[in-house]
């Protein structure tokens, strides 16, 4: 059971090395990176190379650790006893199983995604270290213990929007995602857009790369955002000549694409004054 990429995801070297190293070791895998690199995407990717099933456990500001194993309904319970409701004699009516849960049940081998575990409260990570080491918690309204039936492969992503706790680092194998250089963008750019105009390709790369690398720059635009924006350059029909610029303009066409605050666009503004300054 190995992952090498998929046609529809452009994994490289050491990404998949990454990915088959968690695997074998049978640890978490936590994959950071910048927004829009890839990282969810990759674990719906390895769950269909490998031919698994996956469960999708989206983190909020707001989760807890408890509702990824379970949550008991003590409220409805009670409202139940009160209408004479025979479902209260069994108190598993009243417990709504989790993401882990879920995963923990399985009687196949599956993929457990767990996105932007960043995003939680800072002690959600180690809320989990056990279960996630152990591949088992216990039900306390029912005493009983559940194990994994197959232990799933555990992909965790993260923006890196906060520093995750030491123990549970240490739990994990852990892969950068690093930003594609301009070889590895043209293959994933022919996953999506295949048969792109070489012209074309080069010179919206060209200025893409160039503006990321713009200094002052707040949010730099995204591998999801050039996509977006290379798609609407094929539906606009335009080619390599629609997009030359003549040094005055500095925002590249359909700019709305890659830059996404007005922060960006004034600053590409402030360098086309400068630039007309000049002249």
């Amino acid at each position: 059971m190995r992952f090498q990429g998929t046609k529809d995801y452009v994994a490289t070297e050491d990404l998949t090395i990454a990915v088959n190293a968690a695997v074998a070791l049978e640890r978490p895998l936590l994959v950071k990176g910048e927004p829009g690199t890839g990282k969810t995407e990759l674990a719906r990717q390895v769950a269909d190379a490998l031919g698994l099933k996956m469960i999708e456990w989206n983190i909020k500001s707001t989760t807890r650790a408890q509702q990824g194993l379970y949550e008991y309904d003590a409220v409805s319970r009670l409202r139940d006893s009160q209408l004479g409701d025979e479902r209260v004699q069994d108190v598993r009516n009243y417990i709504k199983k989790g993401k882990l849960w879920q995963a923990f049940d399985a009687d196949e081998r599956l993929v457990l995604l767990i996105d932007e575990i960043d995003k939680a409260d800072i002690e959600f990570p180690n809320d989990l270290l056990q279960e996630l080491d152990k591949m088992e918690f216990f039900v306390y309204e029912t005493g009983e213990t559940i194990r994994a039936k197959q232990r799933p492969i555990v992909i965790i992503t993260s923006n890196n929007e906060k520093e995750l706790p030491d123990a549970f680092l240490r739990r994990c194998f852990f892969h950068y995602i690093r930003f594609p250089d301009e070889a590895t963008m043209r293959k994933i750019v022919e996953v999506h857009h295949p048969g792109i105009k070489e012209s074309l390709l080069t010179t919206a790369l060209t200025q893409f790369y160039e503006l990321r690398e713009t200094s002052g720059l707040k949010k730099k635009p995204s591998t999801s955002e050039v996509l977006d924006w290379l798609k609407l350059l094929l539906a606009e029909d335009l080619d390599a000549e629609d997009l030359k610029r003549d040094g005055v303009n500095a925002l590249p066409k359909l700019h709305g694409a890659l830059l996404k605050n007005e922060q960006d666009v004034h600053l590409f503004e402030r360098l086309a004054f400068m630039a007309r300054s000049k002249r």
